[in-house]
């Protein structure tokens, strides 16, 4: 089963999924000699693009993990064009005209579509967005031709029967692989989460949000005649009632990308993602007026995509089995900071699957990095969704100054995270979980 010849661990790894957390750790355990396969679901490497916000944390985590990883993410990002901008995370503005009164005003002094206050970064490391294609495709590049195993949909898992304890994948072209230990990266419909709280555990399987996006691309010299310089080219975020809207810049500028975000009680369709008419997208933000209308308005071929998330769960971890990232906790976007914390498990768990001398060390490290990951983890899930509910008027209602205290003591948390502790803290927790044989 040996991917990796040059490994000096007596044991191997099956990743589960090849997206951002998937690979991220490959890339950082290949560094490290660890013997690993990463099975993938897609016939190649990449799948539909979207823009992804990292923040600081993620950042520092990459910066951490791999000089590669960074790289890639250097060669991707796009931040804000403008140096005064550079800090900002989004600047706030209502975006919905029947919030205002009669003469505009949404507050003194304020118009719809104007400035409310700027949300800035705090924490260090490199930050900006990436288009997840080409993140993806940069990544790539760093696993050696033989690691990955493509067209290997997950659809169980079973103990191996030779009282080895390992553990047999199998997959829905028939086949299976059996190895000492498996990370389950396989994102929100994983398999691997399935397996590991039980089919029939509410926990195991995600639940429709409330809310839905569209999803589009407006080429940037367009944008920037609809909105100005300075609006189209630094990430902007409109609030309104049941929905609010994020523009950002992408592929270095080139691009604006637009996500637009509505509600709904329940998502009837099968799939996720369907495409939509531009009528009905503009029905969905009828009477926001000024600048919305206009996004919307030059918005290309627009899809929607239906956010779902995980209920909470009481572990990450079964036996020899770990999930990791979306597997683990997948979440709303409203925070931006879904792939960081992705990114984040991926550095914890590769720095403790480094101290591994034996696949028993292996389940240990399983078992500390769900003590050190879980908490904070499963706490985004739920403040991510009180952040769609903030800028929708779900939360405070339309009150502006409530929702700005709000929204300024929001992201510290999750930006001004100190990793190394948490890395010091997990292995703390290893080492005790190896003193207990």
């Amino acid at each position: 089963m040996a991917a990796n010849s040059s490994s000096n661990k007596p044991f191997n790894l099956a990743i589960v999924g090849g997206g951002i957390s998937g690979l991220t750790l490959a890339i950082t355990l290949l560094q490290n000699d660890i013997d690993l396969t990463i099975y993938e679901a897609a016939p190649h490497f990449g799948e539909i693009g979207a823009g992804v916000a990292l923040g600081p944390n993620a950042g520092r985590a990459m910066e951490k993990m791999s000089p590669k990883i960074y790289d890639a993410f250097m060669k991707c990002k796009t931040g804000n064009q403008w140096e005064s901008r550079h800090n900002s995370w989004f600047t706030i503005r209502v975006g919905d005209a029947r919030k205002a009164d009669k003469d505009g005003y949404v507050k003194p002094g304020k118009k719809v579509g104007d400035e409310l206050f700027d949300m800035q970064l705090s924490g260090g490391g490199g930050r900006g967005g990436v288009y997840r294609a080409q993140f993806l495709d940069e990544l790539v590049k760093h696993v050696p031709e033989g690691i990955a195993k493509f067209d290997k949909r997950l659809v169980d898992l079973k103990d191996a029967e030779d009282g080895s304890g390992d553990m047999v994948l199998h997959f829905a072209d028939g086949s299976t692989a059996q190895h000492n230990a498996v990370i389950g990266c396989d994102g929100i419909k994983s398999k691997a989460r399935t397996w590991l709280l039980g089919n029939e555990n509410p926990a195991a399987h995600a639940f429709f949000s409330g809310k839905y996006a569209y999803r589009g691309l407006i080429p940037m010299d367009e944008a920037v005649e609809i909105l100005g310089g300075e609006v189209a080219k630094n990430s902007q975020l409109y609030m309104g009632y049941h929905g609010h809207l994020l523009t950002f810049p992408i592929q270095q500028g080139k691009t604006m990308n637009v996500v637009a975000f509505n509600s709904r009680k329940t998502w009837d369709d099968e799939k996720w993602v369907v495409t939509t008419s531009k009528e009905d997208m503009r029905a969905d933000f009828a009477g926001w007026g000024g600048d919305v209308e206009k996004i919307v308005g030059a918005m290309q071929k627009p899809d929607i995509w239906a956010l779902f998330m995980h209920p909470p769960c009481d572990t990450y971890t079964k036996g020899r089995v770990c999930l990791l990232g979306d597997a683990a906790h997948a979440t709303t976007p409203h925070q931006g900071a879904g792939a960081g914390m992705c990114i984040e498990d991926a550095y914890i768990m590769a720095s403790l699957i480094k101290e591994a001398k034996s696949v028993e060390d292996v389940q240990k490290a399983f078992k500390a990095f769900d003590e050190v990951r879980h908490a904070r983890t499963q706490k985004l899930i739920t403040t991510s969704q009180q952040a769609g509910q903030l800028y929708d008027f779900e939360l405070h209602g339309d009150d502006l100054d409530k929702i700005e205290e709000n929204f300024l003591g929001r992201m510290g948390w999750i930006w001004d995270i100190d990793l190394e502790e948490q890395v010091k803290e997990a292995k703390k927790t290893f080492q005790g979980e190896t003193a207990k044989i």
